[in-house]
C-alpha cells in the first residue's frame, strides 16, 4: 500500500487485540475530522478510545505542521490498524496442568489529509 501524503500519527503496542478495534475503525475511515472524533466519543468500546487518541494527535501533528490550516478541512484518509507483539502467558489449570494465554496487542496508524474544496 503506497504511503498517502498527509499528516500522520503512530500508536504503537497498544494492550487491545486488533480484531476488537479493526470494526470500530471501519465507522470513521474517510470521515471528516471532526465527524470521526464524534462518532467515537459515543461509541462504549475500550478501542474507540484509542482510536480517538491517535486521530487527535494526528490532528495537532497537522496544526503544528501547517498552522494556518483549517481543521474543518481535514478527513481520515487511511487507518490502519496491526498486530503487534503477542505476550504468551501460562494460565494454571486443574491437577497441576497449564494452559497457553495469548495476549494481543496493536498499532495503529492514521494519516489525515486536506479535503480540495
Amino acid at each position: 500500500m503506497e504511503a498517502k501524503k498527509g499528516f500522520k500519527a503512530v500508536s504503537k503496542n497498544l494492550p487491545i487485540s486488533p480484531s476488537k478495534v479493526r470494526p470500530i475503525a471501519d465507522n470513521v475511515r474517510r470521515k471528516p475530522v471532526l465527524e470521526a472524533l464524534a462518532i467515537l466519543e459515543s461509541l462504549p468500546h475500550k478501542g474507540a478510545g484509542y482510536l480517538a487518541k491517535v486521530i487527535m494527535s494526528a490532528q495537532a501533528n497537522a496544526g503544528y505542521v501547517n498552522p494556518g490550516l483549517d481543521e474543518e478541512m481535514l478527513y481520515v484518509a487511511e487507518l490502519l490498524v496491526d498486530g503487534g507483539p503477542s505476550r504468551k502467558t501460562i494460565w494454571p489449570r486443574s491437577r497441576g496442568r497449564a494452559d497457553r494465554q495469548i495476549k494481543r496487542s496493536s498499532h495503529i496508524s492514521v494519516v489525515l489529509d486536506k479535503r480540495d474544496g
